[in-house]
């Protein structure tokens, strides 16, 4: 395979322009929404809660740019065909763009948002099935089918809110951050288990089990249903317990005490406990009745929001020709500022409900400078060539 020409960098691959706009638009949908909730910011805001809006934008906002950047830098790898960059990668993050920049004003123009953002969706779903289609890699059509699932998910949300699906903000805003997490387990079966493997720095095999597998994806499906479809709290409660037990055992055959020495490597493995936590309190929130939006940020802070900051950190690094087992001191300051955000928002309120917009606040001021951190260091790389000359 012949590579393109490098003209503008930050064009060159999927992971530079959507990591640098994902975090971007963390600190500023974060600020917008600080100053909505603590400090009553008057948004215009019709046809769904603020409390929904800020989720919908946190999921197909921020996580699927960082979805985007990453599946579409890993298919390169996966198939070898060069995916979208330059004008065609542009365009793409044109479509996710706009859509963030009219939410930012409240809902006014929601609908011609939710045109730019299914069109976005179709587009990513299009340029990552060519390349899998390409080389009929048919394995990795799991990841197209959730990417399509997503894309359900979202235009639930938008009908919802236009009144024409019952529920549908529901489906569009639960079914979007179970399907993120899910592409999360997917995809960290595949790649956190070789990363501990070839960066501890001595010869270990994990344990991987494909009953172990099986039986994940059993569960997590059965568990969408019962949370999404069903409703049933004991159906949620027993499938998320499941999921808690299996999970549980599959952190315990990626353990070995190396990790504890590279921040890119526990910074992935403590994501993936934070999910686990998520997935416990939901299986004994129907003994304890606790907060369910203090619940869910366990999978969305500190699950989705650490392993997108470790993940990002870690792609840049490894595609701009750096060394990931020698990240910036910076990196590993924003992880264990994000993680202390992450307790804030979650464990905290849980032992201190009375103070919970200080504990809110807390957290939103520490997941903006996480990323902003992100930022100032990673910048450079993800605007200038890879340093050995490549083109990435």
């Amino acid at each position: 395979m012949v590579s393109p020409v490098p003209k503008i960098a930050l064009l060159n691959l999927g992971f530079r322009p959507f990591f640098l706009g994902a975090a971007i638009f963390a600190i500023v949908s974060m600020m917008l929404w600080m100053g909505v909730y603590v400090l009553q910011l008057p948004l215009p805001i019709t046809r769904i809660s603020t409390f929904q809006w800020h989720a919908h934008e946190m999921i197909y906002g921020f996580a699927m740019a960082v979805v985007a950047g990453f599946l579409l830098t890993a298919v390169k790898n996966w198939t070898g065909v060069q995916t979208l960059y330059g004008f065609g990668l542009l365009a793409l993050c044109a479509l996710w763009a706009l859509p963030r920049v009219l939410f930012l004003f409240g809902t006014p123009w929601m609908f011609v948002a939710g045109f730019f953002d299914m069109l976005f969706a179709l587009c990513l779903i299009g340029s990552i099935l060519y390349s899998i289609v390409r080389i009929k890699q048919w394995r990795q059509l799991g990841i197209i089918v959730i990417l399509a699932l997503l894309a359900s998910a979202n235009g639930c949300f938008y009908l919802g809110a236009a009144g024409l699906i019952e529920q549908g903000v529901f489906f569009g805003i639960y079914g979007g951050l179970f399907l993120i997490v899910g592409l999360i387990l997917v995809i960290g079966r595949r790649v956190i288990p070789f990363f501990i493997e070839v960066g501890v720095g001595y010869p270990v095999k994990l344990f991987n089990s494909k009953w172990l597998d099986l039986v994940i994806i059993v569960f997590y499906i059965a568990f969408l249903v019962a949370e999404i479809l069903v409703r049933n709290p004991w159906m949620v409660a027993s499938t998320a317990m499941g999921l808690f037990v299996v999970n549980s055992a599959r952190l315990v055959g990626w353990h070995t005490s190396g990790i504890w020495q590279k921040p890119l490597l526990w910074s992935l493995f403590i994501a993936f406990i934070w999910i686990n936590l998520g997935f416990l309190l939901l299986a004994i929130n129907v003994f304890l009745k606790l907060p369910n939006v203090v619940v869910l940020h366990a999978f969305s802070v500190g699950g989705i929001g650490v392993i997108i900051l470790s993940m990002m950190a870690r792609v840049t690094l490894g595609h701009t020709g750096r060394n990931v087992q020698n990240p910036p001191k910076a990196v590993v300051i924003s992880l264990i500022v994000l993680i202390t955000g992450a307790i804030f928002r979650v464990i905290v309120p849980l032992i201190a409900e009375s103070q919970y917009v200080v504990w809110v606040a807390i957290s939103q001021m520490l997941w903006i400078v996480a990323f902003l951190i992100f930022i100032i260091t990673y910048f450079p790389m993800l605007v200038k060539p890879r340093i050995d000359g490549q083109f990435g």
